[in-house]
């Protein structure tokens, strides 16, 4: 731990590690270069939401306080290797399921590790920097319908989302078999994405980042003819090996019309690591890693219009990117939530609380930064800006939040190989 350095405690990393989440990369373009001294003093942009916002979002508060609260993590489970992703299976059994960067799923039952991956596709994936097992999520219908799905970077650094299924020698590991869904060429290494869920309808959804290098030199967030820079949302429920999925009729461009990958359900994004629903009012919470200034916080209310454009890379948070001044757009939806980097570098999307046993945190959206540690938390309910509150000091490496089936928090550390229960308590 190197000593504190200005607002932002400065924190040695190893090179592979760090550029796991962040991917800032050298730019030598004097045009970029000039548009990063620019953005030293940016054109806020703050315009109102578009569309209807949820029921939730319309009530003056929740009486959550992120200003009242103190969070801390308290040791759960260690001797992991590199977890990014926490997830549990609905199925009544408690258990956490880990995902490590390197390709292996791990189970933790009743707080300690199985001695058997659940998964291990660790042949099959590129891995380090920000490739590798990036995340995993289990059908609805689980165990029924016993699907798991993963998504990960294969040998040839390509996004490939699969299904498999639970082995018929028992529920603690996955028949090796593997169901290829969609796969998505990478034009460069970093900006990934990797995060899935399935949402109230049964729909999986597929986060991927704008495709990499600095400042989304091909344009892919504002694009609609690539799935780069986007959320998906498909249909896994039927399909065969030439048609793996189907696309949901009410996908905003489920017509394809004018080149529109109908995949398509959110856009404007550049690296949205982890994103989860609310499990009270099914509004979608999205953390959006941002380029050299800002990280956000994004959320697409339930019922609010999807198609919804969050700016990149016209904005980074709530501030102009390209164009550095004057970039003002209605149609465009900025986050809820930003924070610069003199107080962390990678913002890690978390979870609105709803478990039972942390008072303190009711109600409230929890996220964290991979490179300073810092835990903020903000109020989810009203419409509008609001500026995160720290809670709490972690001088973790946090890399994902995760729910159990009760709905309490646990979180991830990445270089400490740990997951962790998210506490809180009144200050």
């Amino acid at each position: 731990m190197l000593p504190q350095t200005g607002p932002a405690r400065a924190r040695r990393r190893p090179g592979s590690l760090r550029a796991v989440l962040v991917g800032l990369v050298v730019v030598a373009s004097a045009v970029l270069v000039a548009v990063i001294v620019d953005r030293l003093t940016p054109d806020v942009f703050v315009p109102g939401p578009t569309g209807q916002p949820s029921a939730s979002a319309r009530a003056g508060g929740s009486g959550f306080d992120p200003t009242r609260v103190s969070v801390t993590l308290a040791p759960f489970v260690d001797g992991l290797t590199a977890p990014l992703a926490i997830v549990n299976a609905g199925d009544g059994t408690n258990r956490l399921f880990v995902a490590e960067q390197g390709g292996q799923i791990r189970i933790i039952r009743d707080g300690r590790p199985v001695a058997t991956p659940y998964l291990d596709i660790s042949d099959e994936i590129t891995t380090g920097g920000e490739r590798g097992l990036l995340g995993v999520a289990f059908h609805p219908d689980y165990p029924r319908d016993g699907r798991v799905f993963v998504d990960y970077t294969d040998a040839n650094g390509v996004t490939q989302v699969s299904s498999f299924v639970v082995s018929a020698s028992g529920a603690d590991q996955l028949d090796p078999t593997e169901t290829r869904i969609l796969h998505v060429k990478q034009p460069f290494a970093n900006h990934n994405g990797g995060a899935l869920l399935f949402d109230s309808s049964g729909m999986l959804l597929v986060s991927l980042g704008d495709g990499g290098s600095g400042g989304d030199p091909q344009g892919n967030g504002q694009s609609l003819t690539t799935l780069l820079g986007k959320i998906l949302r498909i249909d896994v429920s039927g399909g065969d090996g030439a048609n793996p999925y189907r696309i949901p009729a009410d996908n905003p461009f489920a017509d394809g019309a004018g080149g529109h990958r109908p995949e398509i359900w959110l856009t404007g994004l550049r690296n949205p690591w982890r994103m989860s629903f609310d499990r009270a009012t099914g509004d979608l919470w999205i953390g959006d890693v941002g380029q050299n200034a800002w990280e956000e916080v994004d959320v697409l209310r339930a019922g609010q219009p999807v198609g919804t454009n969050f700016g990149w890379n016209r904005m980074e948070g709530t501030h102009c990117f390209q164009p550095a001044k004057d970039c003002e757009d209605p149609s465009l939806t900025p986050p809820v939530s930003d924070y610069g980097h003199d107080l962390g570098c990678t913002v890690i999307g978390g979870v609105v609380y709803r478990g039972s046993t942390q008072a303190a945190l009711v109600g409230g959206y929890v996220f964290g930064d991979y490179c300073s540690g810092r835990i903020w938390a903000i109020d989810p309910v009203g419409d509008g800006y609001r500026a995160p509150t720290e809670v709490g000091d972690s001088r973790r490496s946090l890399s994902a939040f995760g729910e159990d089936e009760a709905g309490e928090l646990y979180a991830a550390d990445i270089d400490g190989g740990a997951i962790l229960r998210v506490t809180a308590t009144t200050r």
